[in-house]
């Protein structure tokens, strides 16, 4: 069995849980998410906790309980808390302005770039040069940085650029004569 999989995915109070033969529903305070389940693998409540269990031992029935259990746990805290993914516009002149759903950002191009936000995803930002992204999908949140942070990567001999907040750039030594 997989390791991950033998740890319960705990459920807090205000996190209702719905399982059905091929999917689960998960609802909570900052919204709902569904998953279809596998036939490989079994999702059991057990009182406040969810066990999820490979059906067989093949291979790749163990190694889906253990990713089943993780997009679960993924799902639950997305509900209850959310996640947050920062971003940081470093260079002259790079500038960012949320507007309803949708993010102006001015990155040293001839045209201004603007970014439409996908549903369940909210931006805010606190100055011109940060951008937060909120929502409950750990991966949707993840790829709508990741697509923002590809109009204009960091650079490795000044560092310009849209980076992650924990993000290191290494800079690059300049060439000499």
């Amino acid at each position: 069995m997989s390791r991950v999989a033998k740890n319960p995915v705990a459920v807090p109070a205000g996190v209702e849980v719905a399982l059905t033969a091929n999917e689960i529903s998960i609802k909570g305070p900052l919204g709902a998410m569904k998953h279809a389940l596998s036939a490989d693998i079994s999702v059991v409540r057990d009182g406040d906790n969810l066990l999820c269990k490979a059906e067989n031992d093949s291979k790749h029935a163990v190694a889906m309980s253990g990713t089943m259990r993780a997009l679960l746990a993924n799902m639950v805290e997305g509900v209850s808390k959310g996640f947050e993914r920062k971003l940081t516009l470093v260079g002259v002149g790079y500038r960012a302005q949320a507007a309803g759903d949708a993010l102006n950002l001015t990155l040293g191009f001839s045209h201004p770039v603007v970014y439409k936000m996908p549903a369940g995803i909210k931006v805010e930002t606190p100055t011109q040069t940060e951008v937060v992204l909120k929502g409950a999908d750990k991966q949707r949140v993840g790829q709508v940085a990741a697509e923002i942070r590809a109009f204009r990567e960091p650079e490795p001999y000044k560092g310009k650029g849209v980076r992650y907040s924990d993000e290191v750039v290494v800079l690059k030594e300049t060439k000499k004569k």
